[in-house]
């Protein structure tokens, strides 16, 4: 695992150690940053069950200002520390043990303006959908921000959430990649 692209590209990350984190392959990373745009002028980042952190690091790297990573597990949070350390984004980062509802919360009380988030729950859990849903309640999403979701391939992410819509989805195997964007007014 590396960065791909951007000012820390080639720099190697940690995997986090055990079975319990499926980390994004390079293939995907790099199709995820073709279909939004492949670097950035500013702006906040989230990485919701973060894992090893590496969608945000990238998404550092390529121009994001700021990254949010947050997830539940201890190794996680441990690696993900480490590899942005590695890759030369501490300044950049906010690291964060919590559940992925609490985490969302926490950031809507500071007022946050997320640009663009990376939902790539473990497969099992089927959150995506109430996630987004939150972060509308919540006003936690600028009006220009791309959602990414990594899921499994068989799930169809296929209707609008709100005001925002699906405009690409893409399958690498058993893993699929669904990209809502803003689309104006709700459409419910």
């Amino acid at each position: 695992m590396r960065v791909i692209s951007g000012t820390a590209r080639g720099r190697s990350l940690k995997a986090v150690p055990g079975q319990g984190t499926r980390p994004t392959t390079d293939k995907v990373k790099e199709a995820i940053f073709s279909m939004i745009g492949p670097y950035f002028d500013g702006g906040i980042v989230l990485d919701l069950f973060a894992g090893t952190g590496g969608l945000g690091i990238e998404a550092l790297s390529r121009g994001m200002e700021k990254a949010i990573f947050t997830d539940i597990d201890k190794k996680s949070i441990d690696v993900i520390r480490d590899n942005v350390r590695t890759a030369g984004f501490a300044e950049q980062a906010e690291i964060y043990r919590n559940d992925a509802g609490k985490a969302l919360k926490v950031l809507a009380k500071r007022g946050v303006q997320l640009d663009l988030v990376f939902l790539d729950p473990p497969y099992r859990l089927k959150l995506l959908r109430e996630l987004v849903e939150t972060m509308l309640e919540e006003q936690l999403l600028s009006e220009h921000a791309v959602i990414v979701m990594e899921h499994d391939a068989e799930d169809k992410h296929e209707m609008p959430i709100g005001r925002f819509t699906p405009v690409r989805r893409a399958e690498y195997g058993d893993t699929a990649v669904t990209i809502y964007k803003n689309s104006g007014p709700e459409t419910e």
